[in-house]
């Protein structure tokens, strides 16, 4: 087997690939063989029925076409690996020649376009100089991570006054649309001012004593009414105040693996820190992937964001307003940086030689699994049974290109002083702070698991192609 290469742009090539009819005719003797099962002809048993009787019942053309199908993808591997071609997306492919009843042992021809990774010139990226804002950990930061904890020790007590904010109240609600209910619910538990339910609730709540009620107008933000204005009529049942405890050696002992007040606020302090460097770090790290990718040329390939964005919109559940051109274009520029960062962060992480350990994966697997709140095993089996394996290992990949970009670079803050990112960097550290900026781990590079298209569907139909997830933010819902 040939190959010959043709680039046409920094993201597509067209490859013809020669198929002597010697490598092609184990297909052709296997369809045969397949065929003989499945065809019944009287005086043969099934499976030994002549190829010559075959030809007569089906075609010799029929034959060749199904032999094609078999063999075009051992082709097609053969032919990327010969040219060093990385493909993200199912291939276009066109029969050019082909054995016929007229010349049975003629080559084949076929031709495929497919959009593969562009070859981008990686800048020099140690050094980088970025400034992030001056943080340190205050009194107020100690107090507040106090307060939080004794929160979640609280308890409530239910009091005789107007809702105030903080405060939780059982609601009941109605919703009316042109004086007809669409919608009601009872006993609601909610604290005011979170923003959590209508626009609206907040300020029509506030004020309200058990037994009062209060009527305004609102878009509804769920149901099959969503998006349409209703009059809501909101009726308070219960007010109740959180009840903190007293922050005394008892309480330390009852939230924490300390035995006095004074050894619990000195951790809370000392996390205190270490949020103001991760805080610090999350900048640090961003302002760098966006120096470094300004600094690179990355081609884009329009037929990968066109399918993801195809495949976001192609969703049957989605709200009434969800396909709109401002989303469209909300989509369309996420998927694009998301690939400018992936392409870069690979190169790097190709230039480092980096690789990925074990316990790095299943590191990766518990921060994932506890952000779609799934249990790590079954998130696994998710990712596992998906083929999406390969995406997690070139995520965790590109999370150390990144760290490894943030260690070589020269961080000050906005008052001069120069800030050591050291623990941030490091595995842990980077664990500890927030996900890498357009992190792709639902969507992993278009094609296969291991970042490469899948193999061509059939000679027959050249258009047919798996698109990838989409590496866009999630749709914001009230």
């Amino acid at each position: 087997m040939k190959s010959a290469v043709e680039k046409l742009n920094p993201t597509q090539v067209k490859i013809v690939v020669d198929v002597p009819f010697a490598e092609l005719k184990p297909f052709i003797d296997q369809t045969y063989k397949s065929l003989a099962e499945q065809i019944q002809v009287p005086g043969f048993r099934r499976g030994k029925v002549p190829a010559r009787l075959i030809d007569q019942r089906v075609g010799y053309d029929f034959v060749v076409e199904n032999a094609l199908n078999e063999g075009l993808n051992t082709f097609f591997q053969q032919a990327l690996a010969e040219n060093e071609i990385t493909p993200l997306t199912q291939p276009k492919v066109e029969v050019l020649a082909k054995p016929e009843e007229s010349a049975r042992e003629a080559d084949a021809k076929v031709e495929i376009d497919v959009t593969v990774r562009p070859e981008i010139e990686l800048p020099d990226y140690k050094g980088l100089a970025v400034e992030v804002e001056a943080r340190e950990a205050s009194a107020e930061d100690e107090q507040k991570a106090l307060d939080e904890l004794r929160a979640r020790f609280g308890t409530l007590k239910t009091v005789d006054r107007p809702a105030a904010e903080g405060d939780f109240v059982t609601l009941n609600l109605q919703a009316l649309i042109d004086g007809e209910e669409v919608d009601a619910a009872n006993d609601l538990s909610y604290q005011v001012g979170a923003g959590t339910m209508l626009d609206g609730m907040d300020e029509a709540i506030t004020g309200l004593s058990a037994g009062e009620d209060a009527t305004f107008e609102t878009t509804l933000a769920g149901g099959e009414h969503s998006g349409e204005k209703a009059t809501v009529k909101v009726e308070v049942t219960a007010v109740k105040e959180r009840e903190l405890p007293e922050a005394d050696d008892e309480f330390a002992q009852l939230a924490s693996e300390f035995d006095t007040i004074e050894e619990l606020k000195a951790d809370l302090k000392k996390q205190a820190a270490e949020s103001s460097v991760v805080d610090q770090g999350v900048e640090a790290r961003d302002k760098v992937l966006e120096k470094l990718i300004e600094m690179v040329e990355v081609p884009v390939p329009e037929s990968v964001i066109e399918e993801q964005i195809t495949q976001h919109f192609d969703n049957p559940q989605a709200e009434a307003d969800h396909d709109t051109a401002e989303h469209r274009d909300e989509v369309r520029r996420n998927a694009e940086s998301a690939f400018r960062n992936e392409i870069v962060l690979d190169a790097v992480a190709e230039a480092e030689e980096i690789g990925v350990e074990q316990s790095e994966l299943i590191d990766y697997i518990i921060s994932m699994s506890q952000q779609y709140g799934m249990d790590p095993n079954q998130f696994a089996q998710l990712l596992d049974s998906s083929g999406q394996a390969g995406m997690m290992v070139g995520e965790v990949r590109r999370r150390k290109a990144l760290a490894k970009v943030l260690e070589y670079a020269t961080v000050t803050d906005t008052e001069g002083n120069a800030v050591d990112l050291s623990s941030f960097v490091s595995p842990q550290g980077e664990e500890a702070g927030e996900p890498a900026p357009e992190e792709t781990t639902a969507a992993p590079t278009p094609g296969t698991e291991d970042g490469s298209a899948g193999s061509p569907e059939s000679a027959d139909s050249p258009e047919s192609a798996d698109s990838a997830e989409s590496a866009d933010s999630a749709d914001s819902a009230k």
